[in-house]
């Protein structure tokens, strides 16, 4: 089956949601997400998990978090990857980011149509997952929420050049994550898996608060390659969700 591939996805971790395989998986029909569990016994914690991804995040029962989100991200190299469920930008070295009082690195973000979290039932339009890795290999994730209005220019070059057929495309100019970040790393903490198979768990995940915009064009520019790819909401079988600023 499909190596995981990391940032979001990752290189040798390869996906923060993507395996690569022989088994077939997809966001409709008999090979959805209501059916990974049963696709292949490497799916079966999609299944049998406990602390699954994604969530509604109920913000009224959120503990108070005090250590914030702190970024280090640098200009980087960086790799435009369509796997055939989304598309993933591969950093080179693009810096750091200490969530939760750890330091992970950045290794790849990918977008979700519509957003994979929702907020008190609320559902948006568009995501980014970027992915992190610990240097003792745990994988943490940081979410932004999109909402349609004018064009996001930190991601202007990415639209332009996404592949629409399964492949890999260099992108010209070096990619520094934080043009993508809101004005306020205020988030929502919670843990859970990847979000694709084979969905394994042990992943933190810091949702920010304050969404940013695309514009129409760039989401139906997006659509054209994946008209919906996220996995509908699971479960939070007794988890805590924490808020942090």
């Amino acid at each position: 089956m499909k190596k995981i591939l990391v940032v979001a996805c990752l290189t040798a971790f390869a996906s923060l949601s993507y395996a690569e395989g022989a088994v077939k998986w997809g966001y409709e029909g008999n090979i959805g997400p209501a059916n990974w569990g049963d696709l292949s016994k490497e799916f079966a914690t999609c299944k049998t998990g406990q602390v699954q991804a994604p969530i509604d995040i109920q913000t009224k029962q959120a503990a108070k978090n005090s250590a914030p989100i702190k970024t280090n991200y640098k200009a980087s190299a960086s790799e435009l990857l369509n796997n055939g469920h989304t598309i993933q930008l591969n950093l080179a070295d693009g810096g750091s980011a200490n969530l939760g009082g750890a330091d992970y690195k950045i290794l790849q973000f990918h977008f979700h149509t519509p957003a994979e979290e929702k907020i008190d039932g609320k559902s948006f339009p568009f995501n980014a997952h970027l992915v992190h890795k610990s240097a003792d290999g745990k994988l943490a994730v940081i979410g932004i929420l999109f909402n349609e209005g004018k064009e996001n220019a930190a991601l202007k070059e990415i639209f332009a050049t996404m592949p629409a057929a399964e492949g890999k495309t260099p992108l010209k100019a070096p990619f520094n994550a934080s043009t993508m970040l809101p004005s306020s790393l205020a988030y929502y903490n919670y843990a859970g898996s990847l979000t694709t198979p084979g969905c394994s768990e042990g992943v933190q995940f810091y949702i920010l608060k304050t969404p940013v915009e695309l514009s129409s064009a760039q989401l139906t520019a997006f659509k054209k390659i994946f008209p919906m790819n996220a996995r509908p909401v699971m479960p939070l079988n007794g988890r805590k969700i924490t808020e942090g600023s």
